[in-house]
């Protein structure tokens, strides 16, 4: 097992949150919006590495809230999906070798194409991070220690919100995320490493689920 300290990385997404919500903590509580959904994680790549052989992250579920500023009467909006750890497994040629825990916390500036009925689509772009620890390998490379570092990409978003008729502040959404994301993983054999490479994920996150807006 290979554990790797994320502290750093957690402090600052906890002081980047502090900042950013000082700075709009004089702003209509009326502006926000809490998502709650499920969330499939579909990668859409897999990497070959010469001498070892094709390697896959799987398919994931999670459960995945999100918080939505609004700013005011305009069309604009910043989403901040969040979620709880996520138990990952990657592949070689069919089996499974590491699962880890990561998080995907991810930001998107949005427009939402607002109109007269109460169905509103939106696009989204910004960015995205993969924080990963507690890496365990098994069936080929048991034995061996994996280190899979954190990495960071772009994140586009495009999705719907749908406000039934006799829905006063609820309605229900579904949307779906790209995020580029090929963190660096070192397979280690004692001292010695054994393999280097990039992990293609890119995955697409499929999320369905209710809002509430304040």
């Amino acid at each position: 097992m290979f554990i790797n300290n994320n502290a750093g990385v957690f402090i600052m997404l906890k002081q980047t949150a502090l900042i950013a919500l000082m700075a709009i903590s004089s702003a209509s509580f009326a502006d926000w919006q809490v998502k709650v959904g499920g969330s499939v994680i579909a990668p859409t790549q897999d990497t070959k590495v010469a001498g070892v052989g094709t390697v896959k992250a799987d398919h994931e579920y999670a459960f995945t809230p999100s918080v939505e500023y609004i700013f005011g009467e305009t069309p604009f909006s910043a989403e901040v999906l969040l979620a709880t750890p996520i138990s990952h497994d990657v592949k070689l040629d069919g089996e499974k070798a590491v699962n880890l825990k990561h998080l995907p916390p991810t930001v998107t500036f949005k427009y939402n194409f607002k109109n007269s009925t109460r169905f509103t689509p939106y696009i989204g772009v910004g960015g995205t991070a993969f924080l990963a620890w507690d890496e365990e390998s098994s069936g080929a490379l048991a034995g061996t220690k994996v280190k899979v570092k954190d990495d960071f990409g772009f994140a586009g978003q495009i999705g719907f919100n749908f406000q039934p008729a006799d829905a006063k502040n609820w309605g229900v959404f579904f949307d779906a995320r790209y995020a580029q994301l090929s963190p660096e993983v070192t397979v280690k054999a004692g001292n010695t490493t054994a393999a280097k490479f990039d992990l293609d994920i890119d995955p697409v996150i499929y999320t369905l689920g209710y809002s509430y807006r304040f």
